[in-house]
Parts: structure tokens; sequence; C-alpha cells
């Protein structure tokens, strides 16, 4: 009887620990990369082409889940014209709309012609187990006048699409200094979004140039249990200068608002749109935000009480106002909420 015992202890021991150790957290960590291009752009089309990265990382430095996306933005300025009211859509949101698969284009023969997000799944999928080094260091060729994949794997998966900015932006995501960490069991979902407004725009007229402005806001967010456990919130500013023949006179883009830091320059300018005495710099009150949020979901994110206060709409959180965060609220909350809901 004793023995029958102590085998039913150990198995009940043996039981438990499986248990336990089933349900041990790990260290991970949020990283977001953006590659933003305005090469494209020519007399009559202005175009910002931003490819956006985010990946969570074990605590080796490895990819465990990847998504990416590009908002790919143009606006007709022929006339040197502009539209403010102008609405935009990722390459992943058009789907099957972008047209890729019917072009047929096939840059390393063999036969197969996939649309553009299904070889964007491709290369998430493989970026899975790969370190940063890993990444940058994947085979390319030239094919078609594009640099492709040489990897094998991804091209039998249909990928074979320029890949260049998909690398970059990928293993910037990777190497973010300013990632969030956070604690999971590993049974979370991923998702990254990105909102562009031409709001900011001005028409070219006799009297000086005029600016096609399509900015855009990005998130990424980490979801379990239908709640934020890590967020991360970005934005870019790329200025394409344009005259009244629609031609493009200049561009620029420096870096995004978060890894410019304190050359981002909100600081020294005082914006503190609650009067609370506190002025921070950009990158400063998204990463606050971007804490603030965890332990919401989607829903909350998107239903936060705001506020009007200096000509903007700002969070009425006492708790987020006292971490300094009194920018501009609601396309933080716009992006964030839509990550989470497209995380998969």
């Amino acid at each position: 009887m004793k023995k029958f015992l102590a085998i039913a202890l150990c198995a009940c021991l043996l039981v438990t620990g499986l248990v336990a150790c089933g349900e041990k957290e790990a260290d991970y960590k949020l990283g977001m990369g953006v590659e933003v291009s305005m090469g494209s752009s020519d007399t009559g089309n202005a175009q910002v082409d931003a490819t956006v990265a985010t990946v969570v990382t074990d605590k080796d430095g490895k990819i465990v889940a990847c998504r990416i996306d590009v908002a790919q933005n143009k606006m007709n300025v022929t006339d040197g014209a502009v539209d403010t009211a102008a609405t935009f859509k990722t390459k992943m949101e058009l789907g099957d709309d972008y047209g890729m698969a019917p072009v047929g284009i096939d840059n390393d023969g063999n036969g197969v012609t996939k649309e553009w997000y299904e070889q964007a799944h491709a290369i998430e999928e493989y970026a899975v187990g790969k370190t940063a080094a890993d990444i940058t260091n994947m085979p390319t060729q030239d094919a078609n006048g594009h640099t492709i994949s040489a990897d094998q794997k991804l091209l039998d998966a249909g990928c074979s699409m320029q890949v260049t900015d998909f690398v970059k932006a990928i293993a910037a995501a990777c190497n973010d200094e300013q990632g969030m960490t956070f604690k999971s069991k590993g049974k979370f979902t991923l998702g990254v979004a990105a909102n562009t407004s031409a709001g900011d725009s001005t028409p070219a007229t006799a009297e000086g140039d005029g600016l096609a402005a399509m900015y855009t806001d990005f998130a990424a967010a980490v979801v379990e249990d239908g709640k934020i456990v890590a967020a991360i919130n970005d934005s870019i500013q790329p200025k394409i200068t344009i005259n009244t023949a629609g031609e493009i006179v200049d561009t620029a883009f420096t870096a995004t608002k978060r890894n410019l830091k304190g050359d981002y320059g909100m600081a020294p300018v005082g914006i503190d749109n609650d009067g609370n005495g506190v002025t921070k710099e950009w990158f400063e009150q998204s990463e606050a935000f971007s804490k603030f949020v965890v332990g919401k979901t989607a829903d909350e994110v998107s239903g936060l009480p705001t506020q009007e206060a200096g000509g903007h709409t700002i969070s009425a959180d006492q708790g987020l106002l006292d971490a300094g965060c009194s920018i501009q609220v609601t396309s933080l909350q716009a992006t964030t909420a839509k990550a989470a809901n497209n995380a998969r």
C-alpha cells in the first residue's frame, strides 16, 4: 500500500511539475522598424513608400513573431494641387485589390505568382527563428531589376518580390533600443497598423511651392487573452515639395519621430497642453502612452476619455497626463487599437 501511495505521489508531482513548466513565463521584447523611400516620386506623382516591421524576440534575440506592411501613399500633383482629404490603405489592407498576382510578377521564374499579402506572409514566417544578423545576411540575387531572396525556401513559398526594405525594417525592429519588454507564457498574437493623413498638405501657387505631406502613424501591439501586453507607437513626417507644374522640387525625411528622440524638438518648444508644467519630447510621450495601454483591450483604448486643450484633443485620464503625455492622442488611440485588432 505504501509503495502504491509513493508511486501515486510521484505521479502527482510529475504532473504538477509538467503543468508548472508549461505555465512558466518567459521574457520577450517587442520592437519596430520603419524604412522610408520617396524615390518613386516623379512629375505629377508624389509618393511615399514606408515599410514597417514589428517583431517579438526571445531572450536569445531570435524572432518568435513577425508582422510587416507597407504604406504606399500616392498623391496626384499634376498642376500643383493637393488633396488634403485623401484617404489611404496599406498594401496589407488592400489585399487582393493591390493587384500583384494578376500582373503575373514571377521574378524567379518558378511559375508561381502570388499576391503581395501572400508573399508578405511568407516573409513573416521565414523570419521566425532567425536573428537580426540572420535576416541581414539573407542571400539575395538580382532578377528583372529587383533584389529578391536567393533562399530557396522563401522562393518556394512564392515570395519573389523585392526584399531590400523588408530586410532593413525587420533587422531594425530586432535591434530596436526603445523596444518594450514583457513577460508571457507564449500564447500571444502580434499586430501592426498604419494610418496616413494628408491634412497638412498645401497647394503650389504662383507665390510659392506647395507641400505633399502624407504623414503616417504606426503602432504595434502584442495581445494575450484579449488584452494588450506590449505596444509601440511611431510616426513619420516625410515632406515632398512641389511646384505649379507638378514637378518634385525637393524631398526631405530624416527619421521617425521616435528615432529622432530629442532632435524632433518638441520639448524645447514647451508644449504643455494640459498646463501641468511638464513638457516632454515626443518619443517620451509616445512611450508613456504605449505603457499606459498595457492591460487594456482594443475597445478600451479606442474609448479612452479625451478633452480639448490648446487646440488639440488630448487625454482626460489623469494618470496619463501625470506621465507627461499631453500630445494629440486620437491618432495614438486609433493606430494602437487597430494594431490590437490586427493581431494574429
